[in-house]
C-alpha cells in the first residue's frame, strides 16, 4: 500500500491512483513488488530536522528515503520537501510537476537498488528517472 501525507505543506496535487500505479509499473520492471510505502510532503525546516535526527547531516535535501525492503519487496518511508522541490525546478528549468515526479520517483528508484552517491551512480540514476518519467501516463 502507498501513502500520501503533508506536514506542514499543502498535500501537493498529484492524481493518487495513477501515480501508485506508474511506481507499481516502475518498481515492477526492476522485478519489484511494492509492500508498504508512505510518502510524507514537507517544507525546508522538517527536512532539515529530519536529516539532523536520523542521519546526523546538518543540510536540507529534496528527498530521505528510509529503506525497509525485504527481498523483492519494496518498502519504505520517503520524505521530499517541497520547498526545495521548487527551488530545483526554478534552478534546473523545469516544470514543479515535472522535478515533483522526479524526486518521487527517485525514491522508488533507490528502494530498486539505485545509488547515486559513488563515482558513475549519478548518471545511472538520472538514465532510470528519465525511463521512470517516461512511464508516466
Amino acid at each position: 500500500m502507498i501513502t500520501y501525507n503533508a506536514d506542514g505543506v499543502k498535500m501537493p496535487k498529484i492524481k493518487k491512483r495513477a501515480t501508485t500505479s506508474w511506481i507499481k509499473a516502475v518498481a515492477a520492471s526492476y522485478g519489484k513488488t511494492v509492500g508498504d510505502i508512505g510518502y510524507m510532503f514537507v517544507n525546508d525546516e522538517n527536512i532539515l530536522a529530519v536529516n539532523n535526527q536520523y542521519l546526523g547531516h546538518d543540510y536540507y535535501t529534496d528527498i530521505i528515503t528510509f529503506d525497509y525492503s525485504e527481498g523483492d519487496t519494496i518498502s519504505g518511508d520517503i520524505v521530499i520537501s517541497l520547498d526545495t522541490v521548487a527551488s530545483n525546478a526554478i534552478q534546473q528549468g523545469t516544470e514543479y510537476d515535472n522535478e515533483l515526479h522526479r524526486v518521487i520517483i527517485h525514491g522508488i528508484l533507490h528502494l530498486c537498488g539505485i545509488n547515486d552517491k559513488g563515482p558513475g551512480e549519478r548518471q545511472i540514476m538520472e538514465k532510470a528517472e528519465n525511463k521512470a518519467l517516461a512511464m508516466l501516463q
